[in-house]
């Protein structure tokens, strides 16, 4: 089964990070918070912030799920689970009924917010939009042979050619979609020498803090991580050089005890508290997009 992303964990390279600018046309939680039919789905997009995802992007169609169908996605499943569910129903593209029922042969394949995670097998990371008899218009996987059992419902509310919300009657699944791994199946040092931030991963195993984020991890944890060559920048000290206190207190500061990605990061307008913050707010950071 392919693997989706840890589910509570976000590493941020710190060194070469760079925000995008962030679009401010609509806020999908502020436009389905007037449809109550639609709170599961909008509460869902706040909890694994998609929502700052949708936000962040020029030009989406949004189609959403009333409660009982959202309600049967999200049983027994994790918010990273949930997270790909609602990724794979916004379109990077703009589609109001006019075009959904124009489609050029009857039959495209479109862009979703999931495919843009690096994520998706395959096509998987596209959904098929096709015209049916007596003017329907369904929605399914892109794969070749996958049922298309979400048709479209409705038109809910639009911003003209930055953000269109349309009802469907279903969830868009494929086989592995509601797949991801647990906690206990990260490796985080793995990762961070993936990532090339050997520097950064060494001293979390020599102070004991492996155990300390893991365990963090099972609420959210976000890290930002300086890479290998970010250590060697001139002024930058040697980590072996100072003491154990003062380590474990540097990598409390590169930690959120929350999963924050970065469209979440780039909207924040307040200090944000790290695992090494006290009552003083002496280890708070603020973040510039």
């Amino acid at each position: 089964m392919p693997r989706n992303g840890l589910p509570s964990l976000l590493v941020i390279l710190a060194a070469f990070t760079s925000w995008a600018t962030t679009t401010e046309g609509h806020n999908i939680t502020a436009i389905l918070e007037k449809f109550p039919e639609y709170s599961v789905y909008n509460s869902y997009m706040t909890q694994t912030k998609v929502a700052d995802e949708v936000n962040s992007r020029e030009t989406v169609t949004c189609l959403v799920l009333p409660n009982a169908a959202m309600s049967t996605v999200a049983a027994k499943h994790s918010l990273a689970t949930i997270k790909n569910a609602l990724r794979i129903l916004v379109l990077l593209d703009y589609y109001d009924p006019p075009k959904l029922h124009d489609i050029p042969q009857g039959t495209t394949l479109t862009t979703t917010l999931y495919q843009t995670t690096g994520n998706a097998p395959g096509n998987q990371g596209f959904i098929n939009i096709t015209n049916m008899r007596g003017g329907k218009v369904a929605f399914g996987p892109a794969a070749p042979g996958s049922r298309l059992a979400s048709d479209y419902i409705k038109s809910v509310q639009q911003i003209p050619y930055n953000i269109y919300v349309l009802e469907i009657s279903a969830p868009i699944v494929f086989p592995g979609l509601l797949d991801a791994p647990s906690v206990a199946d990260a490796n985080l040092t793995a990762l961070l020498e993936k990532a090339g931030c050997k520097t950064f991963a060494s001293p979390i195993t020599t102070t004991g803090m492996l155990k300390n984020f893991q365990t963090a991890m099972d609420k959210g944890l976000t890290l930002f991580v300086p890479n290998d060559v970010a250590f060697k920048a001139q002024g930058v000290p040697d980590l072996s050089s100072i003491s154990s206190g003062e380590l474990v207190t540097l990598l409390e500061y590169h930690a959120l005890l929350s999963y924050t990605p970065k469209d979440s990061l780039k909207s924040a307008d307040h200090a944000m508290a790290t695992k090494a913050s006290g009552a003083s707010g002496k280890f708070d950071l603020t973040v510039s997009a």
